[in-house]
């Protein structure tokens, strides 16, 4: 008989005062028809009952089913990033979770069909699309839906997906473990992104979507949709907010160079030419790197924030 393969995933969840929805969070997964899984939940400090659901639910679901870590307080991004290096944390797989979406019960079981095919010495990241909800759980509608291959072209102009959707195997936890723990990150999802495809892993994005992903007041913008959302995001552009940003992950990708493939670290060059050279060079080194966003709305509005030096 061929040998079983190891499928713990480690549910990573980071939480801030998040009374108001954790507890259907932790009921979605509690529904998970993937069996095997433990959540690691990082607190940030949180003030409200948030600390008391947890500990409801592991006395609800048992002790091996949640461990309780104290987080960096550093903003969602670093507490994600944090949970990653956290020796404690062990699994086979790793999937983000945010403390007040909805997953659907095939959640983790349809990342995992995809992830493990893919061979466990090579970084993979499964990602996807997310069904928009509204504060009471009502579905509102789904983020856009992409159709352009995912690629480190890609990633240096835009994030693919939401943290929420996405599975790592352990090459991908080890990869990114290999920046330091403290290293300024623009969003955890963004640079998984950048990380994978940079050094030549897997990126599968699905357009069927298993997370229902909370709308309100703090979140809106991230959902991607609408074109408020999009008006906000060129407004962002050229406000100079994307080229802060790309100024972050530059930094990080610095210190992983060495494990960029050849072709990657050219595009990277090509890449601080775009941001930095004069404007004709600027635009030259933007056809020539290939470089693109997943819309022609936005490919547009990257050509003109490059003109503007916005990028």
């Amino acid at each position: 008989m061929p040998a079983v393969r190891n499928e713990r995933v480690a549910i990573l969840l980071a939480t801030f005062n998040g009374e108001r929805h954790l507890s259907r969070q932790l009921d979605s997964i509690l529904m998970q028809d993937h069996r095997d899984w433990v959540i690691f939940a990082s607190d940030d400090g949180s003030s409200d009952r948030t600390l008391s659901i947890l500990d409801e639910f592991r006395a609800k679901a048992g002790p091996d089913r949640l461990v309780l870590l104290e987080g960096p307080r550093a903003g969602y991004a670093a507490n994600f990033v944090s949970l990653l290096h956290q020796s404690s944390v062990t699994g086979d797989f790793y999937a983000f979770c945010d403390q007040d979406d909805w997953w659907e019960p095939n959640k983790l079981s349809r990342a995992l069909e995809w992830i493990r095919q893919q061979p466990a010495d090579r970084p993979a990241l499964y990602c996807g699309r997310t069904r928009l909800i509204d504060v009471e759980g009502r579905s509102v509608g789904y983020s856009p839906l992409f159709a352009r291959k995912p690629g480190f072209r890609n990633a240096l102009a835009q994030s693919l997906a939401g943290g929420n959707t996405m599975l790592l195997n352990a090459a991908t936890r080890e990869l990114m473990m290999q920046a330091p723990e403290g290293l300024p990150v623009t969003s955890h999802d963004w640079w998984a992104y950048l990380v994978v495809t940079g050094c030549g892993g897997s990126v599968h994005y699905d357009a069927v979507p298993t997370v229902g992903y909370r709308q309100h007041e703090a979140n809106l913008i991230g959902s991607n949709a609408g074109i408020a959302s999009r008006l906000d995001r060129l407004k962002k552009m050229l406000c100079g907010s994307y080229k802060v940003w790309n100024d972050i992950n530059l930094t990080g990708l610095q210190v992983l160079e060495t494990k960029l493939t050849q072709d990657n670290r050219r595009i990277l060059a090509l890449f601080n030419d775009v941001r930095n050279a004069w404007i004709l060079k600027r635009l030259w080194s933007l056809a020539r790197s290939g470089i693109y966003r997943q819309t022609m709305a936005g490919n547009l509005g990257m050509v003109l924030a490059v003109m503007l030096r916005r990028f």
